[in-house]
């Protein structure tokens, strides 16, 4: 009798266990790509799964690092990625295609991007106004650094064939071009910004996306959501569980971040991304930190700020009729 006990506890242990996970177990394998995971705007994506995040939320997360957020995108257009670890706008300018991407978790509150002279442009580029006729750098071509750059340029009075845009990558090669003289002002992210700076003390900076004042000077604006997780609204649909769970992985890791010092963050963070020099990751985490959202939500004021934005520097977003509403939601976000 007991042994019969015994296999009905462990069966409806088991029917229990079944019912109370994932909805779709095969895509538990999540192929994730990242526009860059060398720059601390995607932070939180590869912080996830150096604390474990992914694995307690029964995620199996195959990280995918590319060049820019354009390239990030265009591996799950093609199919080769499941989700992207990407700037919220690239939804906004998929929904002017009239192709359906939905972000569901936000990692920053502000673009934290710097536009930065190199050091041989600092005693000459003063302003954004005397970039004209120079040369600019962007992670890729058609990367938010770019929008982004465009629409700096268009708010001081510059058309963007004003300035000559070519792609520097990230980090190392960002980092190259600007001091090498390649590029006269470059769009860097940390710690590459922090970097160059500390090296070049002399170079100006003329934008600084990563806090509040910093955005409302250069963008006119204190909210501008950023980097995000988002997926194709059919892929969302159909594995609801394992969205549930790579933004609950986000979002702890989120709470996380704003729980610990920049040196327990840096110290979890792999060195293959954080450079050399520990103590300049360090200070370049405490410049950066007002950046991160501290609960994964998307504000509803800021998503309308990046399509208004877009539409000022991007003709197809400016003739499409965007329901920004249906280009992100909050309703992975536990206690929204």
């Amino acid at each position: 009798m007991e042994s019969v006990k015994l296999i009905a506890a462990v069966s409806l242990t088991a029917l229990l266990g079944a019912c109370s996970g994932s909805k779709d177990p095969a895509v538990r394998h999540v192929r994730l790509a990242i526009g860059g995971q060398n720059q601390m705007v995607y932070l939180p994506t590869t912080l996830a799964q150096e604390l474990g995040f992914y694995r307690e939320e029964g995620i199996d997360a195959e990280l995918q690092d590319f060049a820019g957020g354009a390239k990030a995108l265009q591996a799950a257009v093609g199919g080769s990625a499941d989700v992207v670890s990407g700037f919220y706008d690239h939804t906004i300018q998929m929904a002017a295609d009239g192709r359906e991407y939905i972000a569901f978790v936000t990692m920053l509150r502000f673009p934290g991007l710097v536009l930065v002279t190199s050091p041989q442009g600092a005693g000459t580029l003063t302003t954004i106004a005397s970039l004209k006729g120079h040369v600019a750098g962007v992670t890729t071509a058609g990367s938010s650094s770019q929008m982004l750059l465009t629409y700096i340029l268009q708010r001081h009075g510059l058309a963007p064939d004003a300035v000559s845009v070519t792609a520097i990558g990230s980090a190392a090669t960002a980092v190259a071009a600007l001091e090498h003289g390649k590029v006269d002002v470059g769009m860097v992210a940390d710690p590459a910004f922090t970097l160059v700076q500390r090296r070049n003390p002399g170079v100006r900076v003329l934008a600084d996306l990563r806090t509040a004042d910093g955005v409302a000077g250069a963008l006119g604006t204190r909210a501008y959501p950023a980097s995000v997780l988002y997926a194709s609204g059919d892929w969302i649909r159909a594995h609801r569980d394992t969205t549930e769970r790579l933004a609950r992985a986000i979002t702890r890791t989120l709470a996380w971040m704003q729980s610990h010092t920049p040196q327990e963050i840096a110290a979890k963070t792999p060195k293959t991304f954080r450079g050399e020099d520990d103590a300049l990751y360090v200070d370049a985490l405490k410049a950066s930190m007002p950046m991160f959202s501290p609960d994964g939500l998307m504000p509803a004021d800021g998503a309308e700020v990046v399509r208004t934005l877009l539409a000022g520097s991007m003709e197809k977003v400016r003739r499409a009729s965007v329901d920004v509403s249906k280009t992100y939601t909050n309703e992975f976000i536990h206690g929204r």
